[in-house]
């Protein structure tokens, strides 16, 4: 059984096409399951739209939420159409997101660490001279909020968890106990780890998280899904099955999707 639990569509600014053609790239690719999953207005901000090329509106966020529940009803059985939303986490404003999200009814919320410091993880620029310690400083930053994320009980999934290598991939080899407490904290709040494909388009080369998390959160009991983070319709599913082949080698037996915000299990 197929599932994809990480799709954006045209509402963020970033992506390409509409929820339809998510939802028909799935059909003609055998998934079952296809999550809806765009990124989530800025709540706590003075504007409503203050970063188009970004996330949604405010104001759209009704309408997106009516048309994934309308597409539901239109594909019933034929795919199960979710209703998912990926969210950034901000500790200082995570209350205001909390009076938010659970106004509706999301199937689940992937919760995301985007920023460091103030500055995008996934900025080229932020790792120019800096030294060492700074490298590490940040690092330690990035899977501190990760960890809090976790334990906020705002989300069922962690998003690509240490995407922060996109365009530095030696921060992998960057050693600090931060990336295992994460973990096990991850594992002891109950949440799912998602597997993102999208990171093989990147400089990193690979994966969201790589294989030695992936062992890590096998050892601390923590739950896998996948999310292909498609922003193309043609990347729903991407590398599914090698996705699969993989966790089967480290030693999972089954991984998870959400569905009114309830852990699902499939066989591996």
């Amino acid at each position: 059984m197929k599932f994809d639990l990480h799709t954006h569509h045209e509402r963020c600014g970033h992506a390409i096409g509409t929820i339809r053609d998510y939802i028909e790239a799935a059909l003609e690719k055998g998934l079952s399951v296809i999550g809806i999953s765009d990124h989530a207005p800025y709540f706590a901000h003075e504007l409503d739209h203050p970063y188009p090329g970004i996330a949604m509106s405010r104001k759209t966020l009704e309408t997106y939420i009516a048309e994934v529940l309308s597409l539901r009803e239109e594909y019933r059985g034929r795919i199960d159409v979710l209703l998912g939303i990926e969210s950034d986490f901000f500790p200082e404003s995570a209350e205001i997101y909390r009076n938010h999200l659970q106004r509706y009814p999301f199937d689940y919320v992937i919760g995301s660490v985007h920023h460091t410091n103030g500055v995008s993880i996934f900025k080229k620029q932020r790792w120019e001279n800096l030294s060492y310690e700074q490298i590490v400083s940040e690092k330690e930053t990035y899977y501190s909020l990760i960890r809090e994320s976790a334990k906020s009980g705002l989300f069922q999934i962690i998003g690509h968890a240490d995407a922060m290598k996109r365009y530095y991939p030696e921060l992998s080899d960057i050693p600090t106990p931060k990336v295992e407490e994460a973990i096990r904290v991850i594992g002891e709040c109950g949440l799912a780890m998602e597997v993102n494909t999208s990171g093989k388009a990147s400089d990193c080369r690979s994966w969201y998280p790589s294989d030695d998390i992936l062992e890590m959160a096998l050892h601390y009991g923590v739950d896998i899904t996948f999310g292909s983070d498609a922003h193309h319709p043609d990347r729903v599913g991407d590398e599914w099955e090698q996705v699969s082949r993989k966790l089967k080698e480290i030693g999972f037996k089954e991984w998870v999707y959400f569905k009114q915000r309830k852990r699902v299990p499939v066989p591996l």
